[in-house]
């Protein structure tokens, strides 16, 4: 199904705002609920799972992630990065004319405005989402993080699955 180029940017930019409102209000609650002094590291969900707080200095996974500090150059310059990108999917956005190549660049968009504006307010990425299995834990992640990866998945699909006319 294709739609007209305006609708597209419109489903796109919605998605975006969503996951960042999302993203802003979940950090909101882990913050208020788990930097009080009194409550241990983590919060046990479920044998899988645990809410933890983590500040990534870095980029995904904690690469590049600086000990101490509130990132200053090294947040500016992953910030900046990170703007220039979402800024070139927003201009592919406005020229894609298929549902979920919107809501795959929405969801990219969205993740990667919602860990800016945590490098911008705080110096770093809150992080929370701990799975873990016995003693192995993935690195803790966010849902912007959720987001990039779920729209690069949907990209994915569209650009192997979904036919297009060759002009």
């Amino acid at each position: 199904m294709r739609g007209d180029r305006g609708a597209m940017l419109t489903l796109g930019l919605g998605i975006a705002a969503g996951v960042v409102v999302l993203d802003q209000l979940s950090k909101a609650v882990v913050l208020a609920v788990l930097s009080h002094a009194e409550l241990e590291d983590s919060i046990r969900v479920a044998p899988f799972f645990n809410l933890v707080l983590t500040y990534n200095r870095g980029v995904s996974f904690g690469l590049f992630n600086a000990a101490g500090g509130h990132g200053g150059f090294q947040a500016l310059l992953f910030s900046v990065v990170a703007a220039v990108i979402a800024v070139g999917l927003v201009w592919w956005l406005a020229r894609t004319a298929t549902p979920l190549l919107a809501v795959a660049i929405g969801l990219i968009v969205g993740g990667a405005v919602g860990n800016v504006v945590d490098r911008i307010r705080l110096g770093a990425v809150v992080d929370f989402l701990d799975f873990h299995i016995g003693s192995w834990h993935w690195p803790a992640f966010n849902l912007a993080d959720s987001a990039i990866c779920l729209g690069v998945a949907a990209m994915l699909l569209d650009g192997l699955l979904l036919q297009r006319k060759v002009t």
